[in-house]
């Protein structure tokens, strides 16, 4: 080896192991601890010798205490004794869905449908997946057919209504919207299981939902949920707000002090 390069060898040797030993000795005059992020799974699992309905119901609190990765093993560990349960496979289905686990939320209603093809919820629920999909036309056959086997849940109406908002079918919106509210006048205003909302893509449809909304409670005669919704489309800038004093709808409410003074008030839309 030439004497030169052997001298630049030695050189660089040197210099690396100098490097590494310096690395070494910061590290261990630091002690630097990070800590990492808590575990996903923060309970034992379920006992082997536990009875399904046991680790169902532990799930359902597992679920409710928002521990989603829990709660679904303590379900796979119930279904594993009951294989073909429609009502675990749909409770499946809804924790994948709050785990924005789409595809195996939907793999989870398709089976519980397959187990019990009369089960309204597991429909509702499929549905629910194609609206969040934009598949607004499966969406609207799977609500129907969750109404056509259970008539009275008041969150299928507003499914269906939203699914067809979203189509832009106001008229049809409306009609399920209705039929929502006659069943539960506090529809709107619960959080779902599901926790989806009605998608709009523009601030105007928003707006437009928000006066359907306040027409629809003004309706019922429920007028401090109407003036709620009035205002919201008010500050969203509704386009068409001067309705407001020729819909049927509100006749009553505008005899409303509080109805005057929210008109009076200058925000976006109003008319002068």
């Amino acid at each position: 080896m030439r004497p030169r390069l052997a001298f630049l060898l030695n050189v660089f040797v040197f210099l690396t192991l100098f490097t590494v030993q310096n690395l070494f000795a910061q590290s261990a005059l630091s002690e630097q601890v990070q800590v990492g992020p808590p575990p996903l799974h923060r309970v034992e699992p379920p006992a082997s010798g536990a009875s399904a309905e046991d680790i169902e119901k532990r799930g359902d609190e597992l679920r409710s205490q928002k521990y989603y990765l829990d709660a679904l093993d303590y379900y796979h560990a119930a279904l594993a004794k009951k294989p073909t349960n429609a009502l675990i496979l749909n409770k499946m289905g809804i924790t994948e869905l709050l785990l924005q686990r789409y595809k195996e939320a939907k793999k989870d209603f398709e089976h519980a449908i397959k187990a019990d093809r009369e089960y309204a919820d597991a429909y509702n629920n499929l549905g629910v997946i194609h609206y969040i999909a934009k598949k607004y036309g499966k969406a609207i056959k799977l609500y129907e057919r969750a109404i056509a086997l259970r008539k009275d849940a008041a969150s299928y109406y507003s499914n269906l209504g939203a699914a067809y908002f979203s189509k832009n079918d106001f008229e049809r919106a409306v009609v399920a919207y209705h039929e929502a509210l006659e069943l539960d006048p506090d529809v709107f205003e619960r959080t779902s299981h599901t926790g989806v909302s009605a998608q709009m893509s523009k601030p105007e449809d928003r707006a437009h939902y928000d006066y359907v909304v306040a027409k629809l409670y003004a309706k019922m005669g429920v007028a401090d949920r109407s003036l709620e919704y009035l205002r919201k489309a008010l500050e969203e800038g509704y386009k068409d707000i001067g309705n407001v004093y020729k819909d049927a709808e509100f006749a009553t409410l505008r005899k409303d002090p509080r109805f005057t003074a929210l008109m009076s008030a200058k925000l976006p839309g109003i008319p002068d």
